[in-house]
């Protein structure tokens, strides 16, 4: 399954994420979506209850997921975040 998501907009929903989320430990929560890097910054993860995405060097990602419902609701929520905010 192909997923649309481009590097972009990734980093923007991210960004956005650490800018208006609520800090816990290292990780940043907003709208149900979960935002954290690695130990040295260079891998992103957004996940929530049924997505983790897993976003490195050189615009590498990787999705895991179990349906393409679930693959769809994250896609959705990332989506709401980059308009809400």
């Amino acid at each position: 399954m192909k997923n649309e998501l481009d590097s972009k907009f990734l980093l923007q929903v991210f960004d956005k994420i650490r800018q208006h989320g609520a800090k816990e430990n290292e990780q940043y929560k907003l709208n149900g979506i979960t935002a954290f890097t690695d130990h040295d910054g260079y891998t992103l993860f957004i996940e929530d209850v049924n997505v983790k995405l897993q976003f490195g060097f050189h615009n590498q990602y990787h999705f895991d997921y179990d349906s393409k419902d679930k693959y769809e609701s994250f896609e959705k929520k990332l989506k709401e975040i980059d308009k809400e905010y």
